[in-house]
Order: C-alpha cells, then sequence, then structure tokens
C-alpha cells in the first residue's frame, strides 16, 4: 500500500522591516554620534562638577567626601551672599532694560521708514562686536582720567550733576572704581552689548502679524496703544519669554563683562557666580568652586520650567 507524503511545511520567514522601522533606525544611527559627543563634551563634564562640589577636593590632591559641606560653607560667605544678589539684579535690571530697547526699537523699524535696512543693520554692530572689544571699549570710556564720559560731562557742564551726588569731585569719576557706580555701568554696558540680540528677534515676531489684524481693531475703533496691547503683545507674548529666558541664562553664566570691567571688585560690588567660582579654581579648591557653579544650577532650572510652562499655555 503506497504511503502519501505529508506536505512539506514552508520554512517560516522573518518579517520584514517596515519602510518607517527602517528610517527611524537610520535616523537613530546618524543621530549616535552627535549624542555620544555631547555625552562626552557636556553631560559628564556637567554630572563631575556635581559629583566634586561634594567633595574637598584640590589640585593634586582628589580629596573625599564630605558631603553638604562646600555648600553651608558658602551660605556664611559674605561674597557668595554678595554673588547671589549681584547676579540677580544683573539679570533683572538688564533683562528690563533689553526688553524697552529691543522692544521700542523695534516697532520703529518695524515702520516703513527711509533707510530702514540700514538702521537695521547699524543695530546689529553691538551684539556682532567681540564681546572682548565691546566691555573693553567700555572700561576704557568710563577711567577716570581721560575717559569718554568724564571729558563729556566735564565738556557741557552736566558734571555737577554727579558731583552733587556726591559721585566724584574736581572733574573725575572714577566710575568702576567706587561702590556706587560699578555694578551701575557694568549693568549699563550689558545692556548696549545685549540689547541688539532682543531687537532683532522682536523685529521677526512684529514681520509675521498678520497685517489685517490691526486693520480689523482699527476699524472697531480701537487706538495705537489698544492696538499694541491687544494685537501686538500678545503676538509676540512667546519671542518674549523664549528671549527673556535665553538673555537671562546668558547674562547669569556670562564671564567676560566683569572680569575685563571690574574682576567682581570694588569690594565685591560686582561680584557674579562666574567670578566667584574662576576665583576658586584660582585658589586650587576645586571642591568649592564647583559648588558655587553647581548652586547656580536650581535656579536656572526654575526659571526654565518657569518659562516653558508660560509657553505652553499660550499653545
Amino acid at each position: 500500500m503506497a504511503v502519501i507524503a505529508a506536505p512539506r511545511q514552508r520554512a517560516s520567514r522573518r518579517p520584514r522591516m517596515t519602510f518607517a522601522r527602517r528610517q527611524a533606525l537610520w535616523g537613530y544611527l546618524l543621530v549616535l554620534p552627535v549624542s555620544l559627543v555631547l555625552l562626552a563634551l557636556v553631560a559628564y563634564p556637567f554630572v563631575y562638577a556635581i559629583y566634586i562640589s561634594f567633595t574637598d577636593r584640590v589640585v593634586g590632591n582628589p580629596g573625599g567626601w564630605v558631603g553638604f559641606d562646600n555648600f553651608r560653607y558658602l551660605a556664611r560667605w559674605s561674597s557668595f551672599g554678595r554673588a547671589v544678589q549681584n547676579t540677580i539684579t544683573l539679570v533683572v535690571v538688564t533683562d528690563v532694560l533689553k526688553l524697552g530697547l529691543g522692544l521700542g526699537l523695534a516697532l520703529l523699524l518695524n515702520e516703513p521708514l527711509r533707510g530702514r535696512g540700514l538702521f537695521r543693520a547699524a543695530v546689529l554692530l553691538p551684539w556682532a562686536m567681540p564681546g572682548f572689544v565691546a566691555f573693553l571699549t567700555w572700561k576704557l570710556l568710563l577711567v577716570p582720567i581721560g575717559g569718554g564720559l568724564n571729558l563729556v560731562l566735564n565738556e557741557t557742564g552736566l558734571m555737577a550733576v554727579p558731583e552733587a551726588l556726591g559721585l566724584g569731585s574736581n572733574g573725575i569719576i572714577d566710575w568702576l572704581g567706587q561702590r556706587s557706580t560699578a555694578l551701575p555701568a557694568v549693568i549699563a554696558a550689558t545692556t548696549w552689548r545685549g540689547f541688539p540680540f532682543w531687537c532683532i528677534s522682536f523685529l521677526a515676531a512684529l514681520q509675521q502679524v498678520p497685517n489685517e489684524l490691526y486693520e480689523a481693531a482699527k476699524i472697531d475703533g480701537a487706538s495705537r496703544f489698544q492696538r499694541f496691547r491687544d494685537v501686538t503683545v500678545p503676538a509676540i507674548r512667546q519671542v518674549v519669554l523664549v528671549v527673556a529666558l535665553l538673555s537671562s541664562i546668558w547674562t547669569a553664566n556670562s564671564f567676560e563683562h566683569i572680569w575685563i570691567m571690574t574682576q567682581g571688585g570694588p569690594s565685591d560690588a560686582t561680584m557674579v557666580f562666574p567670578v566667584l567660582a574662576y576665583f576658586g579654581m584660582q585658589s586650587q579648591r576645586l571642591g568649592e568652586a564647583a559648588a558655587v557653579s553647581v548652586a547656580l544650577v536650581p535656579a536656572l532650572l526654575i526659571l526654565v520650567f518657569v518659562v516653558t510652562a508660560l509657553v505652553r499655555d499660550d499653545d
């Protein structure tokens, strides 16, 4: 009797990878080198700085774990308290001034003025200038003898005003050498250097606002201020928040403007976090220097979360 052979079962085939999965895998492979570079250059130093902030490490000695001793020392250190106060003052005051100057000029340059392109290019000059050159120029303008500002005040007869306030005598004011004027001078220089970024960002946002909204508001009888309040401000609100966040982070972490102009003096009148951390590095106390830098991180994280929440509320 013939035996009927059972039919062979076809070998099961693995499901082929879909086009979308292949594209996703290829994307991950392309991003992998950049991710490794970021981990090596950003994540590792950041985590390591947090680690050594809890140690008493100095140059040439790995030190040991001390917990929060470095942060307790900072809380009692007068220079750290001054750095906190000066950093907050510098960030808040310069942001307010940059907002006023940047938005005012952006509104002006958004109008159909003759030579508008030339004015837009001129506004960018302080931002395009290297920071070293910009702040060194300000330092030369503010020197007590031969400085440009004192010369202008003397030639115009306006020197009597600051002298009446006790800021100088005999036509000489040491703008960067006395506590009462050092921080305002740094604020003025920082504002001048940074407001073009605000201006050009606001100008780009203003050009995206449809003219139909202004025309509709004008037909409804809205005044110029009402059109600004009800049309312009809501349209550029997200840009204002993002620019303020970036500027605050840059200003709080900036080193060159303080170091070139005052080096944190006189008597810690302009001391800020980056300069204080640098002095800690100079003294070779790496643990304390890292603690100064790490102490700034929570404040910046809170600022980032707040601004992110505000931006999401507008979506």
